[in-house]
């Protein structure tokens, strides 16, 4: 029922060239998803590896492409859908989102940490890094560029309900700069990703795309996640030694601080401190300047899966973490982040119970 023809989709599928079609949920509810062909990992950049990327793998299969939610996700009739010119959903836990993904039936999924990095590396090859709404309803690098708050209040206004409606910004806010591109995956709402955490300081996924299929549990004590070998890249059994970690800049502070390492240890913790995702407590860099620790050959996995850049061209984008604890990923920034937002824009700081109203959650479809 999925793919049978209707006119909607047809008139969305004619208007974009076949880049964006529409979706019918178990509900029978329809999504609108951008189409994401498979590519390999070389023709991004030799240094992430050889061979189809990571998004494109699900439990050992290779699939032809990928559907994203063109918009940030809404609730509707508890499915998360991908509408434009609506409200995008906030205040929802990493397990709540998971939840409302998986609802609208087999194939469907909250947007993964591997599918984010794929579309982030797409955008950086094809030299367009989208702005978004980053300052209260505008680009805080081009203030020019606006969109509709929900609250209807002037873009750039500090008080009121600074989201904007999905998808009514302008082109630039689009991944492909095009108006059939993905809208808002820089600023509006931090939105949740699915197979992807911090434990201890402990980088921890699953593999490849495995985190599309809602089968594969992601719960806190999941036989699914597996660390990353800092020597050989390969995934092995948490906890294991000299596994791929991020490491604090300095110990016992409450206050964010430099650009954090890359290591196979964890010598520094962060202090305990506020419940926000990334407020004082948080190591916080820009993500092209995070380093290594002296004499790491850092895998390629962690440049494949957005973990460690590969140049300096990354426009600012920041990690925030908190190595203690488990931390689940969010991506893109939010509203008043400015220039910190963007593709690779990662935060690792809530758990996975954290809510907030700049927090939600995208669609995606595999099968």
């Amino acid at each position: 029922m999925i793919f049978i023809k209707d006119s909607l989709r047809a008139a969305v599928e004619a208007a974009s060239g076949g880049t964006v079609t529409v979706l019918y949920t178990a509900k029978g509810q329809p999504t609108y998803m951008h189409v994401i062909p498979r590519f390999n990992l070389q023709d991004i950049d030799p240094a992430l590896g050889n061979g189809t990327h990571p998004a494109f793998i699900v439990n050992g299969v290779e699939k032809s492409e990928l559907f994203i939610g063109q918009h940030t996700g809404c609730l509707r009739d508890g499915e998360l859908l991908s509408l434009p010119g609506v409200e995008p959903l906030h205040s929802v836990t990493f397990d709540e989102a998971l939840a409302y993904g998986s609802a609208c039936g087999l194939g469907f999924h909250a947007m993964t940490h591997a599918e984010q990095s794929a579309i982030a590396h797409w955008c950086k090859k094809n030299g367009f890094m989208p702005r978004g709404n980053t300052a209260y309803g505008l680009s805080s690098d081009a203030p020019f560029e606006t969109a509709r708050r929900a609250d209807g209040g002037a873009p750039g206004a500090t008080s009121g309900n600074p989201r904007t409606l999905t998808g009514s910004g302008p082109v630039s806010w689009r991944h492909n700069n095009n108006p059939n591109g993905i809208a808002d995956l820089c600023g509006n709402v931090w939105e949740w990703r699915g197979g992807m955490r911090l434990v201890d300081g402990e980088i921890q996924v699953l593999a490849n795309n495995n985190a599309a299929d809602s089968k594969n549990s992601q719960t806190k004590a999941s036989s699914a996640w597996r660390a990353i070998s800092a020597s050989t890249g390969e995934l092995v059994a948490p906890g294991s030694a000299g596994t791929l970690k991020y490491d604090a800049s300095a110990a016992g502070t409450t206050t964010a601080h430099g650009a954090p390492v890359l290591s196979d240890a964890v010598s520094n913790r962060n202090g305990e401190a506020g419940s926000d995702e990334h407020t004082p407590g948080s190591t916080a860099g820009a993500f092209e300047k995070i380093t290594s620790k002296a004499g790491l050959v850092v895998p390629s996995i962690a440049k494949a899966l957005s973990l460690f850049p590969l140049d300096a061209s990354h426009g600012g984008d920041q990690l925030y973490l908190r190595n203690y604890g488990e931390r689940l990923a969010i991506s893109g920034g939010h509203w008043r982040d400015g220039a910190n937002a963007g593709v690779f824009a990662l935060s690792l700081s809530g758990a996975r119970s954290s809510r907030g109203t700049s927090i939600g959650a995208r669609p995606a479809f595999v099968l």
